[in-house]
């Protein structure tokens, strides 16, 4: 239920809420001269079709109404379509989530659940949430399983971008906005006729502003905006019966952009303890101690003032270096508390956001016949991509040792036995030599005396797609249009994660293992751990983590779809589609660490699925005295996402087997529609209601310094609402509403966030690779008193590593643990407790999402002014499938309101707008680390308030 304090906003905002006003305004304008609704042509079905025609799901909205509305890219499309829901990821994409089904998985071979097209042609590498709409014909979002005429089988739904062709008539505009941050937005459009066969249309987009936030570390902008299109399009039309076009579209980003958002932790100091049993009497050793039962981060709402703390570094792969090497003793961030201001950040560099993607694509429509039309679509894109930044974007407040702690893993007394055995005073000497003053000389990350990480994400990607359809249009009752499609796409890139004290710690052991500290920087030669010496990695160097893959797609699909209009009123539609999709990985180790330079193959995996999908059902046209035109449709339809490859893994603690691959997505999809016209055609009201049974929903965790992908089962269900009623000329109210019930089945898990489940009896403990793993506390215990006795806190870091198979398979303490082995100190060992997630709901999908928007239109002699408001409304969700408090995402609104003053006559247009004018801070949704990282969440943000002016002209 609505609360009266959101409908008192409602108010505020100008909005009539007794008009069920709505943000999706659907692509349509109001007649000259009258109120009568004028409907957009829509190609949802692959032929052109009145939208009020389509027995689709499907919202649709022209150039002008998304200038309206300020529906300026991918992102601001959740505020005007039901059951939507968006928000950037952690790796430089994105989630577009369709009725709870999107992509909550990270692997390179994984594909979207939301297929983005340009032109009816998919794109795999795309920049849906980075561009802007410019000088678009229309903007459709097809809503459910599209799994026979469309692209490569989207199980949640379709965005296809359609651009504005050439037309046989000179055009042009311009356009120029200006506003806060400093914002200028340029747009322009050219359509010139050259003779009778051909035109070209020429099209651009600019945007430059100051950043949402500041790095307060260099007093720089942080999070700006500097990217341009271009587009260019060229019809040719030699006959009535041929008719083609050529695309070439271009875009380039290259400014400081934020890859993602704020980092939320709340400390973890560990324990004080080991159920009452106390650390070593040495403080020194007590903090190592300490520091391995640490998380790094512990479980909290995002809520929570603890949130915005900073990670325990000694329960992260680099606090571990910098502990074993002697660099840092305790906590890298102690005392350490971000600001409260989500868009600033502290890094001692600004982030930097670099991405080129060109496109070229070519139709051809020829009739065969006078009845028969084939098609030939042909795209062709490349996508490049650069992101730098920060790794955790807060400063440490403590510097390195000058000199190291004398609790090392190198010298006596803390080394284990098994240990190297470095005099100390030759460790101090050669540390002094190597780290003078403290500082580590990493050159990725720079000279520096104090614990330094940034990551770098990278992609380039290359795509050919051809797609061949014969659609007819005979006056019997039987047509079809049928087709085959061919996709060719690969990618390479690298995910890496630069950290000094890892640097430093390999530069220590190349020194010792080759004895001669000269040796510390080495790139080959026996036992020496390559340090890659270029500022920006090469592959070359052991002394970061590269996450490295180059991956292959092959995927063809014969598909067709068969019409039986039955009678007048009534047609039946079956469709078809078989498709293989055939993928392969060049698998590389994780070679941090690792002997040797460059990279190391591990072999080429390959997976293969072949399935058919496709829809049958009919829609029907009766004639009701109510109603002045109604659509009921029904259609069952089943709809297919591949599987793949997961990535590689690092070695770690490797206690539950991690498959190669990750099966297929399946939805069994059953819906029922109506669309109908009412009032002489001036209100259109639309329902949809719809089922799924979601078999092997793809959802994946970070764990072991990569992402592990599973497959579980859902339900889904729900309904949406669309309504337009323009009651007098100037006037019109929309509205979309959708409701959501989604449903975890025979789903189960071991939450890293909480992998004892609440368990006192069992304790988190980190490896020598710190990983994570749980143990009984009394084993715990045991490992502590063997630590103290023999004075070395390392000791502990044996406690995740099985010794032999003894227990494999025991339910540790009837807890729900299951152990893979027992380790040095007698205990059992296990990743977690693997907990039931059945009744949960799917992550980012809210129950409600209500769209209302209202505008009139004055008129003023050869002038006329328009107002418009639109209010949109998300209730929580959660961003897990484990749905935890700490998972929990708070309802959110926006609203966002456009005054345009037009000349028609003149071709000119004044305007204004604010966007997000509560100015909310919304979080869209979060990105939960690995243990080795601390399990900090990187968390998303909607765009803060912005409001400026804009002029146009149209010649």
């Amino acid at each position: 239920m609505l609360k009266t304090a959101t409908l008192r906003g409602w108010l505020a905002a100008g909005v009539s809420i007794g008009a069920l006003a709505a943000f999706a305004t659907p692509a349509s304008a109001q007649a000259p001269g009258g109120n009568v609704i004028e409907e957009l042509v829509v190609t949802a079905q692959r032929q052109a079709e009145a939208l009020q025609d389509v027995p689709i799901a499907v919202s649709a909205f022209d150039q002008n109404a998304l200038e309206k509305s300020k529906i300026d890219g991918g992102p601001n499309l959740v505020l005007a379509v039901p059951n939507v829901n968006f928000s950037k990821s952690n790796f430089t994409g994105y989630n577009f989530q369709i009725r709870g089904i999107g992509t909550k998985l990270t692997a390179a071979s994984g594909d979207a659940g939301t297929g983005i097209h340009l032109n009816n042609a998919p794109l795999i590498a795309n920049n849906l949430f980075e561009t802007e709409f410019y000088d678009m014909e229309r903007v459709e979002v097809l809503r459910g399983p599209q799994g026979t005429l469309y692209g490569r089988n989207a199980t949640g739904g379709v965005v296809n971008l359609i651009t504005a062709k050439p037309v046989d008539t000179f055009q042009a505009n311009a356009r120029a906005e200006y506003g806060n941050y400093n914002s200028i937005k340029l747009r322009g459009m050219v359509n010139m006729p050259l003779g009778d066969t051909f035109a070209v249309r020429l099209a651009g987009n600019y945007l430059k502003r100051d950043g949402y936030g500041e790095n307060l570390a260099t007093g720089n902008d942080a999070d700006d905006r500097d990217l341009w299109a271009a587009r260019a399009t060229i019809s040719f039309t030699p006959s009535d019966r041929f008719r083609s076009w050529l695309l070439l579209d271009h875009f380039e980003e290259h400014d400081n952009r934020s890859r993602i958002g704020k980092q939320f932790c709340t400390k973890d100091p560990g324990p004080a303890s080991i159920g009452g049993m106390a650390y070593s009497a040495d403080p020194n050793r007590a903090q190592i101690q300490r520091g391995f039962f640490s998380q790094g981060c512990l479980e909290s709402s995002l809520y929570d003032p603890s949130a915005l703390g900073t990670v325990n570094s000694q329960g992260t792969l680099g606090g571990l270096f910098g502990s074993l090497a002697g660099f840092q003793t305790g906590d890298a961030y102690a005392g350490k508390v971000q600001t409260s201001d989500v868009r600033d950040i502290e890094s001692l560099f600004d982030p930097i956001y670099k991405s080129k993607t060109d496109i070229y694509e070519f139709n051809a429509e020829f009739d065969v016949t006078d009845n028969v039309t084939m098609n030939w679509m042909s795209a062709y894109t490349f996508y490049k991509l650069y992101t730098r930044q920060d790794y955790n974007r807060y400063l440490p407040s403590t510097t390195f040792n000058a000199t190291p702690n004398p609790c090392n893993f190198f010298t006596a007394p803390c080394r284990t036995p098994t240990g190297p055995d470095v005099p100390a005073p030759l460790y101090a000497g050669i540390y002094g030599l190597l780290f003078p003053g403290g500082v580590v000389g990493d050159p990725q990350n720079g000279p520096q005396n104090r614990f330094t990480t940034s990551d770098i994400s990278s992609a380039y990607t290359e795509q050919w797609s051809h797609e061949v359809r014969f659609q007819s249009n005979f006056d019997g009752p039987f047509n079809f249009n049928v087709g085959g499609l061919l996709t060719k796409y690969t990618s390479t890139g690298d995910y890496f994660v630069m950290f000094n004290t890892g640097t430093g710690f390999y530069q220590m052991q190349n020194a010792l293992t080759a004895g001669n500290p000269a040796a510390a920087n080495c790139t080959s030669g026996a036992g020496c751990v390559a340090i890659d010496p270029s500022a920006d990695p090469t592959r070359l160097g052991h002394n970061y983590y590269d996450n490295y893959g180059p991956y292959k797609l092959v995927s063809y699909a014969a598909f067709g779809e068969l019409y039986w209009q039955m009678s007048d009123t009534f047609k039946w539609t079956l469709g078809l589609r078989y498709t293989v999709d055939d993928k392969e990985v060049q698998a590389h180790e994780t070679s941090l660490g690792e002997p040797g330079a460059g990279p190391i193959p591990i072999g080429l995996r390959k997976v293969k699925f072949k399935e058919p999908t496709g829809r049958f059902g009919f829609d029907w046209k009766p004639e009701l005295g109510f109603t002045d035109d109604t659509l009921i449709y029904a259609f069952y339809a089943r709809g297919y996402k591949a599987g793949g490859i997961n990535p590689s893994f690092s070695p770690g603690v490797g206690i539950v087997p991690v498959s190669p691959t990750f099966e297929p997505e399946f939805i069994d999809s059953f819906e029922i529609g109506t669309k109908n016209t009412l009032l002489d055609g001036t209100l259109q009201v639309n329902a949809t209601g719809f089922m799924y049974d979601y078999k092997g929903y793809q959802v994946s965790k970070i764990v072991n310094r990569t992402s592990v992908n599973e497959n579980v089962d859902a339900e889904v269900k729900g309904v949406e609402f669309e309504a337009i009623w323009q009651p007098l000329q100037g006037l019109r109210f929309n509205t979309s509403i959708g409701w959501l019930d989604t449903e975890l089945k025979n789903a189960r898990s071991i939450d890293t966030f909480d992998r004892t489940a609440g368990n006192p009896n069992l304790i988190v403990v980190k490896s020598d690779v710190a990983s994570n793993c749980v143990v009984p506390l009394a084993n715990a215990q045991t490992a502590l008193g063997a630590s103290n006795a023999l004075g070395s806190p390392f000791v502990l870091l044996g406690l995740c590593t099985p010794v032999s198979n003894a227990g494999a398979g025991t339910n540790i303490l009837g807890s729900g643990a299951i152990a893979a082995g027992t380790n040095a100190f007698g205990g059992l060992v296990s990743e977690g407790v693997e907990q039931d997630l059945s009744g949960n709901k799917l992550p980012n999908s809210p129950e409600w999402t209500v769209s209302l928007g209202a505008q009139y239109t004055w008129v003023f002699g050869d002038w006329d002014a328009t107002l418009r408001g639109d209010y949109y409304h998300q209730s929580k969700t959660f961003a897990r499938i484990y749905n935890s408090d700490a998972d929990r995402i708070r309802s959110w609104e926006n609203v966002n309101v456009t005054l345009s003053v037009n000349n028609p006559d003149m071709g000119l247009e004044l305007g204004a707008f604010i966007k997000n004018a509560t100015d909310e801070t919304a979080i869209t949704d979060f990105y939960l680390t690995d243990d080795s990282s601390g399990l900090f969440r990187n968390v998303f943000y909607t765009e803060p308030r912005t409001y400026g002016v804009w002029i146009s002209k149209s010649f």
